[in-house]
C-alpha cells in the first residue's frame, strides 16, 4: 500500500461511537501499517481514547468537530451542519487531504453529503451502494442496496460495470459473473428497463460474464458473483437476508439447548458449528461502498463492533490500494465505446 494512503474517519457515527471507532482503527492499523487516518469528532472524548492506543496515535491526526449527525436525523437537516464530524471528514476528501472516507453513522446523511460535496464521477448518473454477502458458492456482491429508488436501464448497466470491478477488487475474482435480479430467469421476464439493460450488457465488454436474469434464491445459491438491482429491491433483499441469518442462528441455538442429549450432540458438532459461525459472521461482511463518487466512501453498519469496523476499514483501504475509481472510469469508457459501436453498426 502506498505511504500516501489517507483515510478520513467520522469518529462520532455509530451506536458505540467513538469508543468502537478508535478500537476498530487500532485493529486496522496493525493490518495496514502504512495507512494514515484523519479522525474527526469531539476532541474531549477522542483524545483520551487515542492516548491509550499503541500504534494508532502515531499514524493519525485528530480534528475537532463541534456537531454530530444523529442516526435519525433527516438528510436535509444534516446538510445544514457544516461542522459535523461527518461533513468535516467528507470535506477532507474534497480538499485532497484524504482519498477516502468511512463512517458508521447515518446512511442517508452520508449518501446525501457525499453526492453533494464529492459529486458523481464523469459518466456516472447515480452512485450505487454495494456490499458483500455469503452464498453457497462463496461471497457475492450485491448492488444497489438503497441509494436509488428511481432508476433507468442505463443506471443498471452502470451498476453492473461497477459491481463487476468491485468483485474483482474485493473478492479477487479475475472474471466475475453478473446477473440482473428479476422475477424470473427467462428473457421475456421483467419490465422494459430490465430487458433493455440486459440487451445492452449482452453486447458489452463484459458480455461473456453476463449470466442474464437471476431470481431471489440465486443470491444465496451463488448462481452469479454479482447481483445487480435497483435500490428499493436491493435493500429489501439485503434486510430479508439479514433476518434469515438471524433466524437460522436462533433456531440452531434452540436445537442444541433443547435438553441434555441435544447439549451432548453439540459437543460432537461444535467444530462444524464454529466454522459455520465464522462463515456467517456479519462482521466479515461489514463495509458497504458507495460506488461512482469522486472519492472512496465506505459505510460501516451502525451497530458494528470494533472488529466489524476494522473490516470496513479494510474494504476502504483495498479500494484505495487498487485505484478503484480509475478502474471504474476505464470500465465505463469501454462500455460507452461498445454502445456507440453498436449504435453505429
Amino acid at each position: 500500500m502506498s505511504r500516501n494512503t489517507i483515510l478520513a474517519v467520522d469518529a462520532m457515527g455509530g451506536d458505540q461511537a467513538p469508543e468502537m471507532v478508535i478500537s476498530g482503527l487500532e485493529i486496522a492499523v496493525l493490518r495496514h501499517p502504512q495507512a494514515k487516518f484523519l479522525i474527526y469528532g469531539d476532541l474531549a472524548r477522542l483524545q483520551p481514547l487515542l492516548a491509550k492506543t499503541k500504534k494508532l496515535k502515531s499514524q493519525s491526526s485528530l480534528f475537532h468537530a463541534a456537531e454530530v449527525i444523529s442516526g435519525d436525523m433527516k438528510p436535509t437537516v444534516a446538510l445544514r451542519l457544516r461542522d459535523s464530524s461527518l461533513r468535516r471528514a467528507i470535506d477532507a476528501v474534497l480538499n485532497g487531504q484524504a482519498q477516502g472516507v468511512i463512517s458508521a453513522g447515518n446512511t442517508g446523511a452520508l449518501l446525501a453529503l457525499s453526492k453533494i460535496v464529492l459529486k458523481t464521477m464523469p459518466g456516472i448518473d447515480r452512485p450505487a451502494m454495494a456490499a458483500i454477502a455469503p452464498s453457497a458458492r462463496g461471497d457475492v456482491v450485491l448492488l444497489d442496496l438503497g441509494a436509488n429508488v428511481v432508476y433507468d436501464s442505463r443506471n443498471l448497466v452502470e451498476f453492473a460495470v461497477m459491481g463487476e470491478l468491485f468483485a474483482k477488487v474485493a473478492l479477487g475474482l479475475p472474471a466475475p459473473t453478473v446477473g440482473l435480479l428479476n422475477i424470473g430467469s427467462e428473457e421475456g421476464k421483467g419490465d422494459e428497463i430490465l430487458r433493455n439493460a440486459a440487451a445492452t450488457l449482452r453486447e458489452s465488454p463484459i458480455a461473456k460474464q453476463f449470466h442474464g436474469f437471476v431470481e431471489g434464491h440465486d443470491i444465496a445459491g451463488g448462481t452469479v458473483d454479482v447481483v445487480v438491482t435497483d435500490g428499493f429491491t436491493g435493500n429489501v433483499a439485503l434486510k430479508t437476508g439479514e433476518g434469515a441469518l438471524k433466524l437460522v442462528g436462533g433456531l440452531i441455538k434452540d436445537v442444541f439447548n433443547a435438553g441434555p442429549m441435544a447439549k451432548m450432540g453439540y459437543l460432537f458438532a461444535r467444530g462444524g458449528l464454529r466454522r459455520l459461525r465464522e462463515t456467517l459472521d456479519p462482521r466479515r461482511y461489514n463495509g458497504a461502498v458507495f460506488l461512482g463518487l469522486n472519492g472512496v466512501v465506505v459505510k460501516s453498519h451502525g451497530g458494528a463492533d470494533a472488529q466489524g469496523f476494522a473490516h470496513a476499514v479494510d474494504v476502504a483501504l483495498d479500494m484505495l490500494a487498487n485505484d478503484f475509481n480509475q478502474r471504474i472510469r476505464e470500465g465505463l469508457a469501454a462500455m460507452d465505446q461498445a454502445i456507440l459501436a453498436g449504435s453505429e453498426g
